[in-house]
């Protein structure tokens, strides 16, 4: 996906949200370059080159992007890994279908076990490049959606089509992505996690002042996990979801210390509860401020 040059525009929902992006896509030199751009409500755009990553918001600053949470099938930190995607899902070729004007193929990736979700891919024919996906619950309820409504698959695309148009305020932020080697129960700064679901493997940790972020992925689906001292500040506690994205956040007291954990990505609730309940804080090597 990522050495596919294109531009277009897609819609992204997720539970009742709806919104659009304009992009632009090229692999050139060894590098993905990518552009984004919001087509509805607050202007903004998002820049892409490797690894580093930009988001400009002219109306409120900046966002900060010190932790990046990879998700789905575009996170390039989890396409470097080669998982066995099919030990976790069942693949079922379905009947072919036409998206944005090109010839698709369909895949249904089936979970094999309640702690992931299933999917619906639809694979351009030529390219193979994702235009639809969708992310299904256990009673096959779509909980997430993304589909070009545009798309135009050419290599001829201008440096000035990744150039950031928007004022960019002062100290906007960037980040970037250190891969973690292979690992079966990661520990950061203080803390190590007791469970993850089968085929989650660490996929990445984005930079953070403290590195007490880890990033999973089965290959398809991912999650993060953030550990940090709550001090005198009160945090709300328990799961929300938004489409297929499950927020699930616990505190946890050790010694005279509190903490907030908290696991975020694509996976059901019950899943992101079972990993947040399995972080256990070292009492001697607890996480830095």
């Amino acid at each position: 996906m990522n050495m596919t040059s294109y531009r277009g525009v897609f819609v992204y929902t997720r539970g009742d949200q709806v919104s659009s992006m304009k992009v632009a896509h090229r692999y050139r030199h060894g590098e993905v370059e990518e552009r984004l751009i919001r087509q509805d409500g607050d202007t903004g755009e998002i820049i892409r080159k490797g690894t580093r990553v930009f988001c400009i918001l002219p109306e409120r600053g900046h966002v900060q992007l010190s932790q990046i949470i990879p998700s789905g099938p575009f996170a390039e930190a989890f396409n470097r890994q080669l998982m066995p995607v099919s030990d976790w899902y069942v693949p079922v070729m379905l009947v072919d279908d036409r998206i944005a004007g090109h010839q698709t193929v369909r895949i249904a990736l089936n979970a094999r076990d309640t702690n992931r979700y299933s999917y619906r891919l639809w694979l351009e024919k030529q390219t193979g490049l994702l235009v639809k996906s969708e992310v299904r619950s256990v009673t096959g309820k779509v909980l997430e959606k993304f589909q070009f409504t545009s798309l135009e698959l050419t290599p001829n695309l201008s440096d000035k089509e990744f150039e950031i148009q928007s004022e960019i305020p002062v100290g906007a932020a960037q980040s970037s992505f250190v891969p973690l080697p292979d690992s079966p129960l990661p520990a950061a700064d203080g803390w190590r996690l007791g469970w993850t679901p089968n085929g989650f493997q660490p996929a990445a940790r984005p930079l953070a002042g403290n590195h007490q972020t880890v990033a999973f992925s089965d290959g398809l689906a991912g999650f993060s996990v953030f550990v940090e001292s709550l001090d005198s500040v009160k945090m709300p506690t328990g799961a929300s979801r938004i489409g297929a994205t499950t927020v699930y956040m616990r505190q946890v007291a050790v010694a005279d210390r509190d903490f907030l954990v908290s696991v975020v990505g694509e996976i059901p609730p019950e899943t992101a509860m079972k990993v947040a309940e399995s972080v256990v804080i070292d009492h001697e090597r607890r996480p830095r401020d």
